[in-house]
C-alpha cells in the first residue's frame, strides 16, 4: 500500500478538522489559501485546523471557512479533491458580498499562476527590448511574446472553462460560445453562396450595419473579453438546463448543444456584449477618472489598505476591474500602488527575523520574507509574522501608504497581468514614471524595517527556558493515561486527524469512566470542555482529546474543573465528562492522547496495552 504524501496527509486533516466531506458545499483555492463554503459552521473545529502542522492560520471572511497554507496550496487542493468528493461547484452561500467573493474567486483562481506567469515572460521582455532595441526586430521576440500575450488575448477561452465549471455548464459548449466571440474579432471569414470566403463586414448592409433577422448587432472587440464572456456561459447555463429538461434523451446529445450555441452566441452578439463592453469601458474610465483627481491620494489608499483587503479577502474584489482595465488599455492604473504595499510586509518581517528573540518566530520570518519580496506572496508573513506581533502589521501599513502615494503619483501601473513583487517589478517600465516606483517600492520597504526596527513589537516568549539549565535534561518523561480504560493504537482511531499521526504521536483510551486527569505536569495553554493541551517546563506539549468530533456538542456534557494558564500536577483532575449521555447523542468517547510537541525528547514510545488506570505509564518520552 503507498504512503500518503505529506499533502494528502495534510489535506484529510483539514477535511476532517472543517466536518468531513458531508459539511463542505464546495472548495475553491487562491494563491495561498483553501477557501471553505461550509453546509454546518458549527461543525469545523477552528481551533483544530490551525493546530495542524502545515496550517498557517484560519480566516473567516466573506462567508468563507479559510485555510491558509502558503505556497503550496494547490498540492494540498489537489491532494483534497482527488481524495475525497468535494469540488468547486456548489452553490454559493451567505450575503451578496460573500456570493460576489465566491463567484470571483471560483472562477478567476485557477488562471491567476498562468496569467501571471505569461505576465511575467512579457515584464521580461520588456526588460530585453530596453537593454536592446533592436531585439524588438527579432522573430524571437515575436515568438516569445506571442507566448505571453496568447493567454491574455484569448482569455475567453480560460473564462469559459472556469465559468462553465462555476455555473455548471458544458465546458465544451462553453467553449463554442467562447470562440463564436473570438471568432468574430480575428478570423471572421465566412464562405460565400459561390464558394469564395468573405469576411464579416462584408455582409454589413448598404449603411454598413450587420444585423440578425433585422435586428442591428454592435460589434464590439471580444479579444480579452470578461464580462461578456461570464455573462454568456452563465446565460448558457441556464439555457441548457431549460433544454434537457424539454428536449428527448434520443437527440439530446446533439440537440442541447446545437441549439444552445444557436441561442446563446446572437444574445451576446446583440445586447451582453455591447452592454458588458460599454459597462466594463465606464468601469476602466471610472477608475482613470479618480486616479487623475490625485493619483497619490488614490495610491495612499489603496497602498495603505490592500493588506487589510487580503486579510478578508476582499481584495478578489479588485481583479475583474484590473483585468477590465489590462483588456481595454493594456495596464490598470490600480496594479502601480500594489508594489509597494506588498513589499513593505517583507520590509517588516525581515526586521521581526533581525529584533526577535523568538527561535520559532525566526524559523517562520526568514522564508516569510523571500516569498514576500520576490514572489508578493504576503500570507505566510502576515499570518505567521506581522500580525501575530500587530505594530509590526500596522507599520508595513504605513509603508504601504506612503510608498503607495508615491508610485501612484507619477502614473506607475503593471503593462498586463501580474503579481506584485520585486522579481515583476519590471512590468513597470512602459507604463509612467519607473523611477517613482522604484522610489515608492524602497521607502515602502525602508519605512516598514524602520519602523519596526525602532518602535519594536511585543517580542513572543520562547517556548524553551531562556536560560541554559544547570543540569542535564532529563533522559525519559513518563506520561500517564488520561483516563482509565482499554488502549486503542492511534491508528485505529476512525479519525484521519489523529490516526494519521499528522498531529503527532500518541495513542487513545475507550474511557470507562468520565474522568480525564493530567498524564504530566505542566501549564495549561488550551481549556475548551473537551480538550486539553499542556505544556511542560521543558517545552513538551501534550493534548487530551475527549470523544470525536465532540466539538459540536458546544460543550455540552463535559464540565472541565480546570483554566486555561493554571499549573497542574500529573494526575490532577482535568474535567468531568458523562460517558452515556455523549454516546447517546451520537458521538465516541474515545480520548485522545498526542504528543504535538516533544521538546526535548527526541522519540515518543507508547508503552500501555490492555486496560489501564490513571497512575498506569501510557506514553515514554526518550532524550
Amino acid at each position: 500500500m503507498a504512503t500518503a504524501s505529506k499533502y494528502e496527509i495534510l489535506a484529510d486533516a483539514i477535511l476532517t478538522g472543517v466536518g468531513g466531506e458531508s459539511n463542505v458545499a464546495s472548495v475553491t483555492h487562491c494563491a495561498t489559501r483553501l477557501r471553505f463554503q461550509l453546509t454546518d459552521r458549527a461543525k469545523a473545529d477552528k481551533a483544530a485546523v490551525e493546530a495542524i502542522p502545515g496550517v498557517i492560520t484560519v480566516v473567516e471572511a466573506g462567508g468563507q471557512f479559510q485555510v491558509v497554507i502558503g505556497n503550496t496550496v494547490n498540492n494540498v487542493y489537489e491532494s483534497l479533491t482527488t481524495r475525497s468528493s468535494v469540488s468547486s461547484a456548489g452553490a454559493s452561500s451567505g450575503g451578496l458580498l460573500a456570493r460576489c467573493i465566491d463567484l470571483i474567486t471560483s472562477i478567476f483562481t485557477p488562471l491567476l499562476w498562468v496569467l501571471a506567469g505569461t505576465g511575467l515572460l512579457k515584464a521580461l521582455l520588456a526588460v530585453g527590448v530596453k537593454i536592446a532595441p533592436e531585439f524588438a526586430t527579432t522573430s524571437t521576440y515575436a515568438l516569445l511574446f506571442a507566448a505571453g500575450d496568447a493567454a491574455f488575448q484569448f482569455l475567453p477561452f480560460l473564462l469559459a472553462v472556469t465559468a462553465a465549471k462555476k455555473f455548471k455548464a458544458n465546458q465544451f459548449t462553453a467553449l463554442a460560445v467562447a470562440g463564436a466571440l473570438i471568432y468574430s474579432s480575428t478570423i471572421a471569414v465566412i464562405p460565400g453562396p459561390d464558394g469564395a470566403t468573405m469576411t464579416l463586414k462584408a455582409f454589413a448592409d448598404t449603411a454598413g450595419q450587420l444585423t440578425f433577422l433585422g435586428i442591428p448587432v454592435v460589434m464590439v472587440s471580444y479579444l480579452s473579453a470578461v464580462i461578456p464572456t461570464i455573462l454568456a456561459v452563465w446565460i448558457l447555463s441556464l439555457v441548457e438546463r431549460v433544454l434537457t429538461r424539454v428536449i428527448p434523451e434520443a437527440v439530446r446529445n446533439f440537440a442541447v448543444p446545437m441549439l444552445a450555441v444557436a441561442f446563446v452566441v446572437p444574445v451576446t452578439f446583440l445586447a451582453i456584449g455591447p452592454a458588458s463592453y460599454y459597462l466594463g469601458e465606464a468601469l476602466s474610465g471610472g477608475v482613470n477618472w479618480l486616479w487623475e483627481l490625485s493619483p497619490a491620494l488614490g495610491g495612499l489608499i489603496l497602498g495603505g489598505t490592500w493588506q487589510l483587503l487580503v486579510i478578508f479577502g476582499l481584495h478578489w474584489g479588485f481583479v475583474p476591474v484590473m483585468i477590465q482595465d489590462i483588456a481595454t488599455q493594456g495596464y490598470s492604473v490600480l496594479t502601480g500602488a500594489l508594489f509597494p504595499a506588498v513589499l513593505a510586509v517583507s520590509g517588516a518581517t525581515v526586521a521581526v527575523w533581525i529584533k526577535t528573540r523568538n527561535h520559532d518566530l525566526k524559523k517562520i520570518a526568514g522564508p516569510a520574507t523571500i516569498s514576500a519580496f520576490l514572489a508578493g506572496i504576503t500570507e505566510p508573513a502576515i499570518y505567521g509574522v506581522v500580525l501575530r506581533l500587530k505594530k509590526p502589521f500596522i507599520y508595513s501599513l504605513i509603508g504601504g501608504a506612503v510608498g503607495g502615494a508615491i508610485a501612484a503619483s507619477g502614473g506607475s501601473a503593471a503593462q498586463g497581468f501580474v503579481i506584485p513583487g520585486a522579481i515583476t517589478l519590471t512590468s513597470t517600465l512602459n507604463i509612467g514614471n519607473f523611477a517613482l516606483q522604484l522610489i515608492g517600492c524602497a521607502v515602502a520597504i525602508a519605512l516598514a524595517f524602520t519602523l519596526t526596527m525602532t518602535l519594536g513589537f511585543k517580542d513572543l516568549p520562547n517556548r524553551e527556558p531562556v536560560a541554559e539549565a544547570t543540569t542535564a535534561p532529563a533522559q525519559a518523561l513518563v506520561v500517564t493515561a488520561p483516563v482509565a480504560g482499554r488502549i486503542v493504537p492511534l491508528d485505529q482511531v476512525p479519525d484521519k486527524v489523529f490516526s494519521s499521526g499528522a498531529m503527532g504521536p500518541g495513542l487513545a483510551v475507550a474511557p470507562t469512566e468520565g474522568r480525564a486527569y493530567a498524564p504530566v505536569a505542566g501549564t495549561l495553554v488550551t481549556v475548551m470542555p473537551h480538550a486539553f493541551g499542556l505544556r511542560t517546563d521543558d517545552g513538551t506539549e501534550v493534548l487530551v482529546h475527549i470523544g470525536l468530533d465532540t466539538v459540536e456538542l458546544g460543550g455540552r456534557h463535559f464540565t472541565p474543573a480546570v483554566a486555561q494558564g493554571r499549573h497542574v500536577a500529573a494526575g490532577d483532575l482535568l474535567g468531568e465528562f458523562d460517558i452515556a449521555a455523549i454516546e447517546a447523542a451520537g458521538y465516541r468517547t474515545t480520548t485522545i492522547m498526542i504528543v504535538t510537541d516533544p521538546g526535548p525528547y527526541r522519540a515518543v514510545v507508547p508503552v500501555a496495552e490492555g486496560s489501564v488506570t490513571t497512575s498506569d505509564q501510557a506514553l515514554d518520552l526518550v532524550g
